[in-house]
């Protein structure tokens, strides 16, 4: 036996209902097809993962035109000169471009050849490892301290992100003031220790220095996604641990820090491409790849010979091998690193 019922007046929007009598009971369910339902599921399942559609037109015309300024900044500034410097680095010319060989891989031959370049990779090797684990290990700190504050919270966030709007020609000004040897402030602290501190002529000490310097100037960026990532930690949790006896360092360490995985591994990989790309002006103004080649990182490196020696074949080949570099370490961390990284909650 079958009985249906509906309202009147919602007949038009409410499905209706069929009451079906069985031996346990009766049950009220939507009559609708089947194709429908399956519908219907589907686009439940799709709103409750938090994905939206989003309608452009039936032509391409819209979505060409939104993503034609970003097409267009890729095309000149990242393809045409990646092009350009892919072609550069098998030539070999004059500085004023008058007289151009191709000479094949000669390029690339000679700065694997070269003890200054060998050199420079494993300064630049050694830098960028040490301001990824300083900048990312300070960043921690920031962010656990941010949250066992109560008062004054958001003055605490605003000094930290101050480095952030420096420019880094200015922050590496402002550490080669404050370590110079002769007038800087810091410099005269270490002295008075008995450190015999001089970026100028000891090699160990201009390394230590432009490290510091960047990283303080990166330690920003990675403050602002470890906050917010800490945000996203659940609350319950964090209070059943403080029931249980669990300090606020346990907790931390135990319940925060492995749910930031995805966020430290995101910033690991771009504080490696900081450290290859990003921190030529901090080297410049602080250093200048001295003394004796001890900051002459690769980036630094490119521009030294390409702008300076103007060894236009053999700058290009460099920074197709930086490129190169870059990629090969991203593409390691993704193989070995991101398999241990816990993306669920």
């Amino acid at each position: 036996m079958t009985l249906r019922l509906s309202i009147p007046w919602r007949e038009a929007r409410a499905p209706v209902l069929q009451r079906r009598h069985g031996g346990g009971g009766s049950k009220a369910v939507p009559v609708a097809s089947a194709g429908r339902s399956r519908a219907s599921g589907k686009t439940r399942r799709r709103e409750e993962a938090g994905l939206k559609r989003a309608n452009f037109g039936d032509g391409p015309g819209l979505p060409t035109l939104l993503l034609l300024p970003q097409l267009l900044i890729l095309l000149f500034f990242f393809f045409i000169p990646s092009l350009r410097a892919l072609m550069q680095s098998v030539l070999l010319s004059d500085p004023f471009g008058t007289n151009v060989q191709f000479v094949w891989f000669d390029n690339f031959k000679a700065l694997l050849a070269s003890s200054d370049y060998r050199q420079s990779i494993a300064v630049t090797f050694w830098f960028t490892l040490a301001q990824n684990v300083l900048t990312l290990g300070s960043a921690l700190v920031l962010a656990f301290a941010t949250d066992r504050i109560v008062r004054g919270r958001s003055a605490y966030r605003t000094i930290i992100l101050l480095p952030y709007a420096i420019a880094p020609a200015i922050a590496g000004i402002l550490w080669a003031f404050l370590f110079n040897p002769a007038v800087g402030p810091l410099a005269q602290v270490l002295h008075s220790f008995g450190v015999a501190w001089d970026p100028n002529l000891n090699p160990t000490d201009a390394l230590i220095l432009v490290t510091l310097a960047a990283s303080w100037k990166h330690i920003c960026y990675d403050y602002i996604f470890l906050v917010v990532g800490l945000l996203a930690v659940p609350v319950s949790l964090m209070e059943a641990a403080a029931v249980d006896g669990a300090g606020p360092i346990r907790r931390f360490v135990s319940i925060a820090l492995p749910m930031l995985g995805p966020t430290i591994f995101f910033l690991t990989v771009m504080n490696f491409i900081y450290g290859f790309f990003e921190t030529f002006a901090i080297i410049d103004a602080v250093t200048k790849g001295g003394p004796a080649g001890a900051t002459n990182i690769l980036v630094y490196k490119v521009f030294v010979d390409g702008f300076v020696n103007l060894d236009l074949g053999s700058s290009a080949a460099q920074s197709v091998l930086l490129m190169s570099f870059a990629l090969i370490c991203t593409l390691l961390q993704f193989r070995y690193f991101d398999r241990k990284v816990n993306y669920g909650v």
